[in-house]
């Protein structure tokens, strides 16, 4: 006669062992993504380069970080840390005072809430608008792996535009922006950017969709 007590305990085994591996696919999934933050530091949601639309979408980006971890995505974070003096900004905005988001100040930290892991995540700095124009995020990217993208941050017209089109020409196979985790200075240049990103093939899910489809 069978032992119920091991009976109960094989049962339990099974059930440990069907969640580890439901676990397990869930994060080969993703193994593939990378989610791109994008310039979510005080200078540009709260300082002088304020995005307007900024702060409205902090919760969101906070909440598709915590996602991305938990489902094994990369999660790539792409700031600005230029130099002191400014010499290594763009000319338009050498003349700026203070210096954007000048390395080691207040102004280039992560806004309140996003944090992040030195030991998992990758730190990219650009100095232009598009993440991979002078960069090595295609190596990175290339020798880990990736091959589709998911882009959150500011700002829709320009960095996040940019680096959406660079990722498309550069033949990412499949680019995708959340739209309510990304922000312009207004709500019409958001959309009118999104539609044009959504005419080159690029997914344009709401953070809920982004969710329901890990």
């Amino acid at each position: 006669m069978r032992n119920p007590v091991h009976s109960l305990l094989s049962g339990n085994s099974k059930i440990v062992t069907t969640k580890i591996m439901a676990s397990e696919l869930n994060v080969g999934k993703w193994k593939n993504v990378a989610l791109l933050v994008i310039d979510m530091q005080k200078d540009f949601i709260f300082g002088p380069m304020q995005v307007k639309g900024g702060q409205a979408i902090v919760p969101n980006v906070i909440k598709a970080v915590e996602v991305a971890r938990n489902c094994g995505i990369h999660i790539v974070w792409v700031v600005r840390e230029n130099d002191p003096l400014g010499r290594d900004v763009e000319l338009f905005r050498r003349h700026f005072k203070p210096k954007l988001a000048s390395k080691g100040s207040v102004g280039a930290e992560l806004v309140d809430g996003l944090v992040m892991d030195v030991e998992e995540d990758y730190k990219l700095v650009k100095t232009r608008f598009s993440a991979f124009l002078n960069t090595h995020l295609h190596s990175y990217l290339q020798t880990n792996g990736i091959t589709d993208l998911v882009f959150t941050g500011v700002q829709t017209p320009n960095c996040i535009r940019q680096t959406v089109f660079d990722a498309v020409s550069l033949d990412y196979k499949q680019v995708t922006v959340i739209t309510d985790a990304t922000a312009a200075a207004t709500p019409d240049i958001h959309i009118a950017n999104i539609l044009d990103m959504k005419n080159i093939g690029v997914a344009t899910p709401t953070l809920e969709e982004w969710c329901q489809s890990t």
